[in-house]
């Protein structure tokens, strides 16, 4: 019954942070069109995209942090104290796993997020506005540098079935951004709002981690001085898969700012960036049901409890299509009621027309459904979606690149739907055929 109700406090904690975003959302998209021009809207979703190059730092490595931990810790315990218990051999290879994670993730700051900078100052000469943007882009990428690392220990702590706790760190932090980004903006800070919002969030989170999980990490690093684990052999196998797979996930979901910026310029690129946070925030709050329960299904996997893994999957996945669903006519029923309101025609102004609304809409539909797949079957540590993943990325950059280069934008987002026409059944298949041949049913 504690389990049962635990799983209750993960999934309430997290619902409320996400309900934030719907309120912090909305905010942020009534600010931005107030407060910055569509040339800067354009340079603000910019930001975001190539910090989302970040994913060449992390390719899945955050993903394997928790599934790890959270095997190893299905068999430990918790004490009222914030300490672990249990049997002395999984203690010393949960530390020395945090260990190897700690080393993994600082190797990888150092070389990755230079070259992200780099890659940014080019989009400014090149646009002629570096003078402009270089000191909110240097205090933006030290603040994703953060994040970075923040997010990687964030996801060890998520596998020792420690969810509700960090939800309140991101909800306390979220409300701390949203402030931030209001007060700037209003005082006329445009695109320092954003920048100035991701370096204090992300010391937030930091201090956070180290101040509340102190006792806990130190334990671990404690009791693993003297204990090596082949780590590298168990992980890189299938990191190399993971990589493949979630390096294209940046092919398929955060090319698209960027390259509508190359064809049509900062205003249009402005308008992907808006369109695709509203499709993202209405993915993120319908993922809810399935991120929750991500710690629990890799401990079931690691006690092999088949049946209990699978009622609770498909239960969660019939909740997130529905909300997913319920949310996305929500939106279409708001905009036809009071779409002449106020100021709701200029916010809707900077937004695609609803032909792009829709084809994003089903794409991400498709990729919920197909998401929960991956979740499921990785739980098993396998990555059998790496040569779709793969296929799938080079599909929708060339696709999308013509469609920028030859197309209307209002056609832009076609390559990525044509991707999941095809790739939908084939992932289907492969989720069926794995999980016939590792549970035998």
């Amino acid at each position: 019954m504690k389990k049962i109700d635990q799983q209750h406090k993960d999934l309430i904690f997290t619902l409320i942070n996400q309900f934030w975003r719907l309120v912090s959302g909305p905010i942020t998209m009534l600010l931005i069109p107030l407060y910055l021009s569509p040339e800067q809207q354009g340079y603000w979703y910019l930001f975001s995209s190539l910090a989302a190059l970040s994913i060449f730092a992390d390719l899945g490595f955050s993903n394997i942090i928790l599934q790890f931990s959270a095997h190893e810790y299905a068999f430990l315990h918790f004490t009222d104290t914030g300490l672990l218990y249990g049997e002395e051999t999984y203690l010393k290879k949960l530390g020395s796993f945090f260990r190897f994670t700690i080393k993994w993730i600082s190797t990888i700051c150092l070389i990755v997020f230079p070259v992200i900078f780099i890659i940014g100052i080019g989009f400014f000469i090149r646009d002629q506005v570096l003078s402009i943007y270089f000191l909110p882009w240097t205090i933006f990428a030290i603040g994703s540098l953060i994040n970075f690392f923040n997010n990687s220990i964030l996801s060890f702590v998520e596998g020792l079935n420690k969810i509700e706790i960090i939800q309140k760190i991101r909800f306390r932090v979220a409300i701390l951004n949203t402030v931030i980004l209001a007060v700037i903006l209003i005082f006329g800070g445009n695109i320092y709002a954003l920048a100035i919002g991701s370096l204090l969030s992300a010391s937030s989170i930091f201090i956070s981690i180290f101040g509340g999980f102190r006792k806990l990490l130190n334990q671990l690093l404690d009791i693993s001085k003297k204990y090596l684990y082949p780590w590298k052999k168990e992980i890189v196998p299938l990191f190399i898969k993971y990589a493949l797979s979630f390096s294209s996930g940046y092919f398929l979901f955060q090319i698209y700012t960027p390259l509508m910026h190359y064809f049509h310029g900062a205003v249009y690129s402005g308008k992907v960036g808006i369109t695709l946070a509203l499709v993202t925030a209405i993915f993120n709050m319908s993922n809810i049901w399935m991120y929750t329960i991500i710690p629990k299904m890799n401990m079931l996997v690691s006690q092999k409890i088949w049946p209990e893994l699978d009622k609770l999957f498909i239960k969660r996945l019939f909740l997130s299509v529905g909300t997913y669903i319920f949310i996305s006519l929500g939106v279409f029923v708001f905009v036809v009621l009071f779409g002449n309101f106020w100021l709701i025609p200029k916010i809707i102004s900077r937004f695609l027309p609803v032909i792009s609304i829709i084809m994003l809409l089903i794409c991400y539909f498709i990729q919920l459904i197909i998401n929960s797949w991956a979740q499921y079957l990785r739980g098993h540590k396998q990555e059998p979606y790496v040569i779709p993943s793969v296929i799938s990325a080079v599909w929708t950059a060339i696709m999308t690149f013509l469609a920028g280069k030859f197309l209307s934008p209002v056609w832009f987002f076609s390559g990525f739907l044509s991707g999941y026409i095809w790739g939908a059944p084939v992932c289907y298949i492969i989720y069926r055929k794995c999980k016939v041949l590792w549970h035998g049913n």
